[in-house]
């Protein structure tokens, strides 16, 4: 038998449930992997508590990124054989084909290899971090060499990996926290600056920091009437990219500054990279270059141990205690 969380009534932790189902066979274009670890993601609890942009349908499953070893393929799969170490893209309705559990089936298109200098608590940690990074910085943001980019909500997966592309496209990373503890562990994963926005005013820092020109670039990852403050702190003809929303408020549209400024400002989701081969492509071979290399690396910041300790995993996510990806292994 298999072991699968899935929820029967959206709410909190709680109310995820371990169900034990007979393992099915892939269908055509689909893989079945024995999982090894999962990699948590805000965006599973928004779907638990019915607040995600896809809507639960009850019973449901749940989870995008896990890693582990093919058990099985079905008709017309021909880039993954049983025994290969693989791990899932975010690029599925997870209703449909949530990761979390000991053996599950994902569309073969969802599946990739990670390099093998990785462990499969850290082949869990990838890609819907550098994904959601890549999207806006790189293949949206025309990320170069030089540009100041603002990062919010830093200690996050997300924070974390937008910090290492910046590092590596030769701009200078500014990381934002709410918490003085974490503003070490930041300028330790890259950060050239680190503002902690309880004691510090971001739009006078970014300008202090940048000499008065501004940030460049600004990934967002909380929405809500900080907004204002962030375009404050942007240069002329800046993008602000807005692909979180920790606020929970009502997100107002800075037309002062934007029209002072000439900015820009847009959702943004790593569906639009996933769902564009050429794009997914393209941030595939960046982010499985960068990881062999060393150029990228997993954050990891807790590993919960068995799978019955998904309803703890999941308080600690909401916590927003941690500093990197939280893992949980089967």
């Amino acid at each position: 038998m298999a072991r699968i969380v899935r929820f029967h009534e959206t709410g909190g932790p709680e109310v995820l449930r371990i169900e034990e189902m007979p393992p099915s066979p892939p269908g055509a274009g689909e893989v079945r992997i024995a999982v090894k670890a999962i990699g948590l993601n805000r965006a599973e609890s928004l779907f638990r508590q019915g607040m995600y942009l896809e809507s639960p349908t009850l019973p449901s499953r749940l989870g995008y990124e896990a890693s582990g070893t093919v058990e099985a393929v079905g008709a017309g799969v021909t880039r993954f054989k049983v025994g290969d170490r693989v791990s899932t893209i975010p690029a599925f309705p997870m209703g449909r084909y949530g990761v979390y559990g000991d053996s599950v089936i994902v569309p073969s298109g969802a599946v990739a290899a990670f390099p093998g200098n990785l462990s499969f608590e850290e082949g869990a940690s990838i890609w819907m971090a550098y994904l959601t990074a890549y999207g806006a910085l790189v293949e949206h943001g025309s990320l170069r060499k030089g540009h100041r980019v603002l990062i919010t909500a830093a200690s996050s997966s997300v924070g974390h990996s937008a910090i290492q592309i910046v590092r590596a496209a030769g701009g200078v990373p500014i990381a934002t926290t709410r918490k003085p503890e974490k503003a070490r562990e930041l300028l330790q994963g890259g950060a050239d600056h680190v503002i902690v926005t309880g004691k510090e005013d971001i739009a006078a820092r970014v300008m202090e920091i940048t000499e008065g020109h501004g940030a460049d670039l600004i990934f967002d990852a909380v929405a809500g009437p900080s907004i204002e403050a962030l375009a404050a702190a942007a240069a002329r003809e800046a993008t602000i990219f807005v692909y979180g929303l920790l606020s929970m408020k009502p997100t107002p549209f800075p037309l002062a500054a934007a029209l002072q400024k000439g900015l820009s400002l847009r959702g943004y989701t790593l569906f639009e990279i996933v769902s564009d081969p050429e794009r997914m492509e393209r941030a595939r071979r960046y982010i499985f270059d960068g990881l062999t290399s060393g150029t990228l690396w997993p954050v990891i910041d807790r590993i919960f141990r068995p799978l019955e300790s998904i309803v703890d995993a999941h308080r600690y996510l909401e916590s927003n205690q941690q500093n990197g990806k939280i893992v949980v292994t089967v």
